[in-house]
């Protein structure tokens, strides 16, 4: 019963983000302004991969499979989150609202607001934490700490690629391209180093895991092991738009 409530849940927000970006777009639209066509498709792509990630059969497959979890979780941070913040969401999506409520959601976006802090805090160790064994077996166990965790792995996500894509509102100016790339090389190497820590050891740390593979007629280190690689992998991932950034400077020096 929770577990169909919540897709239910999830069905509705991302019918209800697409409708309000439709409805923000035709607005701006009107005003003579009309944002490009790739930012929707973009959008819409990163809708579609949220549904595929926690709609999916996959979601049914993380319960038992240390693997498709980390699957799941790659989906949410390395493919919906910057599709997402390229679809330059906010101010499609503020004008799409009534002006009462996108006041109210302005107020919670103004630098130094309570809400933009709190993510901030949260994104530097979200990942990290969300690995620690009891949580991470309290989330593949309970379907209402499951959904806490993928929300709080897109939203931190979403911060994280902010300053990467530069989307609006730009509150202050954007950060220079070196320090743009050296961001990214850290975060592809905590993303290394923990998919490391998953897959070398040869030591299964997830007790949820390691109860249900002898059912399933797997090795828990072995799953344990794919998934970890998939993170050391998908980490590399961090590297193209470093590549992107690197193109930019090129085309500038040429200009």
């Amino acid at each position: 019963m929770l577990e169909a409530l919540l897709k239910t849940l999830v069905w509705l927000g991302l019918v209800t983000a697409g409708a309000t970006y439709l409805r923000g777009r035709r607005r701006l639209r009107a005003s003579r302004y009309a944002p490009p066509r790739w930012r929707l498709a973009l959008y819409v792509l990163g809708l579609a991969t949220i549904a595929a990630a926690v709609l999916s059969p996959l979601d049914d497959l993380a319960a038992r499979r240390f693997s498709a979890h980390m699957g799941q979780h790659l989906l949410l941070i390395m493919v919906a989150a910057p599709l997402l913040v390229l679809g330059n969401p906010l101010p499609l999506v503020l004008w799409g609202v009534p002006a009462g409520v996108r006041r109210a959601l302005g107020a919670t976006l103004r630098r130094g607001a309570p809400l933009r802090t709190a993510l901030g805090v949260l994104h530097a160790t979200t990942v990290w934490v969300w690995h620690v064994p009891f949580l991470y077996d309290a989330a593949a166990g309970h379907e209402a700490v499951h959904a806490v965790e993928h929300a709080t792995f897109l939203s931190t996500a979403i911060l994280f690629w902010w300053p990467i894509a530069e989307p609006a509102p730009r509150l202050r100016p954007g950060p220079h391209p070196g320090l743009q790339i050296l961001y990214l090389l850290l975060a592809t190497a905590q993303n290394t180093a923990l998919g490391m820590l998953l897959s070398v050891p040869e030591r299964a740390f997830y007790p949820h895991y390691v109860r249900l593979a002898p059912g399933l007629g797997i090795s828990a280190v072995d799953d344990q092991m794919l998934g970890g690689g998939l993170m050391w992998s998908g980490g590399h991932m961090y590297l193209f738009p470093i590549l992107m950034i690197l193109w930019r400077l090129a085309r500038e020096d040429v200009v």
